[in-house]
């Protein structure tokens, strides 16, 4: 038997006298709290969301079933949960034997779609977690990077520099002689895109098994069962960031078919076999599409088609080619009690390739790389390499670094480049400014404790001030209107903070993305602003005004030497001064810079996604409290850390946490939003660990 409690944020506390039952009690409320989410996930990664939403907005929904299908992303997941512990497929089974039970048909979208939920199977979770990551890892990157040196050759690096990370996040460690109870802390926040609902659930789970016995709060991936990135589990509390690692190959594949309607691919001995299937993803109110589903010995073919020469490719990842995920590692989280028996845990781990940070009651501080990094060619991390070329073979995985943290140490990881051991893991990582500012701001102080990490999750230091003051101070202000010389003096004046109150981060901010839209229009990148033949969903990262934008800091650095691209850039800005300024007045951050959560619905013509609360924010793309907008078409925050946390080692009940939006994901939930406002205002909620102070709910 499992009880139900919750705090008065609905947070769920579950408790049982068996893992079997605690677990089928986490499933039954993920899918309570839940149910719209789960079943949206689930068809993501089944490729079968058009089957629900049409075709979606430009296509949108439809593309990404297709990639989907071609990924083989169902198949993946089945080869993995095959290859699992029988512990681990028993407890999978446990979880989703709850989630049947707990899915709710009156889930406010599903009535809005005249649909009901369906069925989890037992690897439905590692469905839904890898349909998440799929390019979570540098395959979109690697494709934008590679058609940049097309265009570009070796001025290529001035819009590929190390800038704002796609996919980041924030985690720090302090030794327990620079705390104030004299045990570590823990803190960080997750950065991905905003979603309604968010991807992480606070969760406490407690099993009061005498053979089995531990009590763990932390965030849980929905549909997936434990914590698995940030937790505190009594003597033990962990955290990660991504490690901006390459661990996903594109190959150029030339494709055939044979006389009896199979398909072969050119490798590096000629022609071999391939696999070849066809599947039908039905479509609302629409035609169903055809896709051929086609698998290389390098992976499964993700774009072109057969009878191409050389213009399909396919995808090399790391877990297709392990055939596992590491969610042999859900477990021993759970049980863990020390460093060494979390990093033990995480030695299952595969993908996404995570910095961990982790401290334990002892005292000890570690930080260590942890999932699958293949070694190989360095023409690989360059971009697509020809499938029928040797010398791309994968010879053996990356021996990740790890290291022990003094007692009177920090550690923290932003996604920024680790010095010459990140040569091996990756090619493009985060600027240096998070990381920096967090060790700026720690150094030499003592007595720390989870406010204080609070006050570190708030910092909003833009990071590129000090280039833009620079900058703009060196032009000629000469040819300006009166109203472009008023916009660069707010923006000279300027602080350099990213305050919901300040009208000089909006005035940056407008500047900022009428510049990438001049320097975007250049002729020197009309080919860059042409359509890329490449699926939906990895297109985005093409958007030439955006990565401009993001290369901000980039560009400027090297305009006190020659023109880059030749560009005349003092002019540009000039003329940018003048579209801000006639953009009109000033307003306060906060009214432009507001939480926006993006909702399956929203791709979807004639569908109205639930409302939820939209708080101003501080903060901005690569400040530490990390609130980014996708520049130049838009101030809103569509991404930004989507979960906050400290955890004291000395007491789980100091400890603290906070998300976007809230516990449930019923738009009528009271508990649907009732976390905006803390998060906003960046302040942690306590966890609660007296079950007395807990109100309990029926479960099942």
């Amino acid at each position: 038997m499992a009880r139900l409690l919750r705090d008065a944020y609905g947070v769920p506390h579950l408790v049982a006298a068996s893992l079997p039952d605690l677990l089928r009690a986490q499933g039954w409320v993920t899918a309570h709290d839940r149910t719209w989410q789960l079943e949206h996930l689930r068809r993501r990664a089944s490729g079968t969301l058009a089957e629900l939403l049409g075709p979606g907005r430009g296509g949108s929904v439809l593309a990404a079933d297709v990639l989907a299908r071609r990924a083989g992303v169902v198949e993946q997941a089945r080869r993995a949960y095959d290859a699992l512990r029988e512990d681990t497929r028993a407890a999978l089974a446990s979880y989703v034997e709850g989630v049947n039970a707990g899915l709710r048909s009156d889930a406010a979208e599903l009535v809005a779609l005249g649909a009901t939920p369906g069925r989890w199977e037992p690897w439905t979770p590692l469905e839904t977690f890898l349909v998440q990551h799929l390019l979570f890892a540098r395959l979109p990157g690697k494709l934008w990077s590679a058609r940049l040196r097309e265009v570009l050759g070796d001025d290529a690096r001035l819009l590929s520099s190390e800038g704002p990370s796609p996919s980041g996040s924030n985690a720090w460690a302090v030794g327990g002689e620079r705390t104030a109870s004299g045990l570590p802390l823990v803190a960080g926040d997750p950065h991905r895109d905003h979603a309604s609902p968010g991807p992480y659930l606070q969760v406490r789970l407690r099993n009061e098994d005498p053979a089995d016995p531990f009590d763990v709060v932390g965030f849980s991936f929905a549909g997936v069962p434990g914590v698995q990135h940030f937790a505190h589990a009594g003597e033990v509390a962990w955290a990660i960031t991504n490690g901006q690692a390459d661990y996903q190959d594109a190959f150029r594949e030339e494709l055939r078919r044979t006389a009896d309607g199979g398909v072969e691919a050119r490798g590096p001995r000629g022609w071999e076999p391939a696999t070849a299937h066809r599947e039908t993803v039905s479509v609302a109110a629409g035609e169903p599409v055809q896709v051929e589903v086609v698998r290389t010995a390098r992976g499964p073919v993700f774009h072109g088609e057969v009878g191409g020469s050389g213009g399909a490719l396919s995808l090399r990842a790391a877990s297709d080619v392990v055939g596992e995920l590491g969610f042999d590692a859900l477990l021993p989280l759970l049980r863990a009690r020390s460093v060494a028996d979390v990093e033990a845990a995480l030695g299952h781990w595969v993908e996404p390739v995570n910095n961990l940070v982790v401290a334990d009651r002892a005292g000890a501080v570690r930080y260590a790389l942890v999932g699958r990094v293949p070694l190989r060619d360095d023409r690989n991390r360059r971009g697509p390499v020809p499938a029928w070329e040797a010398g791309h073979e994968w010879t053996g995985w990356l021996d990740g670094a790890r290291y022990d943290v003094a007692p009177d140490g920090v550690v923290v990881t932003a996604n920024e480049r680790r010095g010459a051991e990140s040569d091996l893991v990756g090619t493009a990582f985060a600027s240096p400014h998070r990381a920096g500012r967090l060790r700026e701001l720690m150094d030499g102080r003592t007595g720390l404790d989870v406010e204080d990490m609070a006050a570190l999750h708030a910092d909003v230091r833009v990071g590129v001030h000090g280039s833009v003051v620079a900058f703009l101070s060196s032009l000629d202000d000469a040819g300006l209107s009166d109203a472009g010389r008023e916009l660069r003096a707010a923006v000279l004046s300027w602080d350099g903070e990213a305050s919901v109150g300040s009208t000089g981060v909006t005035a940056f901010a407008r500047w900022r993305a009428a510049f990438a839209r001049r320097v975007a229009d250049e002729p020197v990148f009309a080919a860059l602003r042409e359509p890329v033949d490449l699926p939906a969903p990895l297109a985005a990262v093409h958007d030439l005004p955006h990565q401009v934008a993001l290369g901000l800091g980039s560009l400027l650095s090297d305009a006190a030497g020659p023109a880059p691209f030749g560009l005349d850039l003092p002019a540009l800005a000039t003329a940018a001064l003048e579209d801000a300024a006639a953009e009109g007045p000033l307003r306060p951050w906060g009214e432009v810079h507001t939480l926006s959560p993006a909702h399956a619905f929203d791709a979807v013509d004639g569908l109205e996604a639930p409302g939820v609360p939209r708080p101003g924010l501080r903060g901005d793309v690569e400040t530490v409290c990390c609130e980014g907008s996708w520049t130049p078409y838009s101030e809103v925050a569509y991404r930004g850390s989507v979960a906050r946390y400290a955890w004291d080692l000395a007491d789980v009940a100091r400890s603290g946490w906070v998300v976007p939006l809230g516990a449930d994901g019923d738009p009528a939930g009271a508990h649907h939003g009732d976390q905006a406002t803390p998060y906003a205002d960046v302040r942690l909620l306590p966890v609660v660990t007296d079950l007395a102070a807990l109100r309990e709910e029926p479960l099942g």
